[in-house]
């Protein structure tokens, strides 16, 4: 049975849009999470109808999860972090949407995976994933470097990785550089020894393609390869360069995020290793946060 809301439950909506899914959490003023929804991407960059309508159907089913009427998205507080929104038309074209909620604060992804991460105190997340990036926020000022996309950015990020892997492969093969393991795994993983077969492979890669072969730069420098052991040193100063950016205005705590972070930490300076944490919370968290804090400002200054 359908419920419904009175005007006197502030509910939460926080949103997690990115570039392949858009996860929202449904909670109330007390942290009590009554309904979750998955849909596909939220990326404007993708496109603003597909972004919407991600976010309308990943909230459909919170609702519904919930067990309460479509017609509550009506009085949602919500907070978004969506990837690309960093990008300043981007934000403007969210921010001129005509969305179906009471209110909707606008922030970027890495935003509030820093907010959940630290339960909305200060501190710093650095991603890597299949891209890289970084946010520090620390008593009202928010740092955030990379995150400028691949291939001219994203440095030490899983499809950096792979894309190097690719490169050093390409000219082994040529004779250029020493034979490396990376051939034989590379081969083994495509099925495919000829050198002009692996670079059609290649032609219509997404960062995606090039960030599953990351782990075999890992797997290789485990096992003594020395042209891995330098793209895996190579990437990993592109990562603690990063974090050590965050760190000039002293975050208290760090957080690495990402499929490869377990993988990087051991490469990173010391002074950034001991000031590294678990997440509290998944980003979805940190935008009812963010809906909260910004609601609350908002109210204070009469906004909406």
């Amino acid at each position: 049975m359908r419920r419904t809301v009175t005007e006197q439950q502030p509910l939460y909506l926080g949103i997690d849009g990115g570039g392949s899914k858009c996860r929202v959490v449904l909670m109330t003023a007390d942290n009590q999470v009554l309904g979750e929804g998955l849909s596909g991407p939220a990326n404007p960059l993708r496109g603003m109808s597909l972004a919407t309508a991600s976010i309308l159907d990943a909230t459909a089913q919170a609702l519904d999860s919930a067990g309460l009427e479509r017609s509550a998205m009506s009085q949602l507080l919500v907070g978004a972090g969506l990837a690309g929104v960093n990008l300043p038309e981007y934000f403007q074209l969210f921010s001129a949407w005509q969305h179906p909620f009471a209110s909707m604060h606008l922030t970027s992804d890495l935003h509030i995976a820093c907010i959940g991460a630290h339960q909305g105190q200060d501190g710093a997340v650095l991603i890597c994933g299949t891209g890289s990036c970084g946010l520090a926020a620390v008593k009202g000022q928010v740092l955030e470097v990379g995150g400028h996309g691949f291939p001219y950015g994203d440095n030490g990020s899983g499809a950096w990785f792979g894309l190097q892997l690719l490169k050093q492969v390409l000219r082994s093969k040529d004779q250029l550089i020493e034979p490396t393991l990376l051939t034989e795994l590379l081969q083994a993983e495509l099925a495919c020894s000829d050198t002009l077969h692996l670079v059609s492979h290649f032609m219509q890669a997404s960062p995606t393609d090039y960030a599953r072969l990351a782990p075999l730069v890992f797997t290789a420098a485990e096992h003594g390869d020395a042209v891995a052991r330098q793209i895996v040193e190579q990437g990993a100063g592109h990562i603690n360069a990063i974090a050590e950016r965050l760190l000039t205005i002293n975050p208290p705590a760090l957080c690495l995020i990402g499929g490869l972070a377990y993988k990087v930490e051991p490469y990173l300076a010391s002074a950034v290793r001991q000031l590294v944490v678990p997440a509290s919370q998944p980003p979805e968290h940190g935008a009812v946060w963010f809906a909260r804090q910004a609601s609350a400002k908002a109210a204070e200054t009469g906004i909406t």
